[in-house]
């Protein structure tokens, strides 16, 4: 099964977006805690806070590891693995077809569960 990776450029760009997002929410949360405003508007800017931290985290690693997080799955196992495939022991899908099985466009042998031929690209 193929995977998308997204760039390294692209995801450093959206941890580095992300944290400056934090900075923002931060901001956000000490302004309207000083002002007196309403407790759900500083509570709101914790938790944007939050998101933006995870989000950031999740960008960084994606730029900086070996193996990155698929976007799509269109990418052999063998070229680049899947680390949330690992981490949740998912089984990689299997690379075994059966000999019954061929792509009625160009003959090449697919498994069963495939929808899309991997020679071809058509939908079987």
């Amino acid at each position: 099964m193929k995977s998308v990776k997204p760039g390294r450029g692209p995801s450093f760009m959206g941890g580095m977006m992300s944290a400056v997002v934090a900075i923002l929410g931060i901001a956000w949360t000490i302004g309207a805690a000083s002002m007196g405003a309403p407790p759900f508007f500083a509570l709101f800017g914790v938790v944007f806070v939050v998101v933006a931290v995870v989000q950031a985290l999740y960008h960084l690693r994606n730029a900086t590891s070996g193996n990155r997080f698929s976007s799509f799955d269109i990418a052999d196992e063998g070229e680049e693995p899947d680390p949330l495939r690992n981490r949740f022991q998912v089984p990689p899908p299997s690379s075994n077809p059966s000999p019954a099985q061929f792509c009625p466009y160009c003959g090449k042998p697919v498994n069963r569960d495939h929808v899309y031929c991997r020679n071809c690209g058509k939908t079987l």
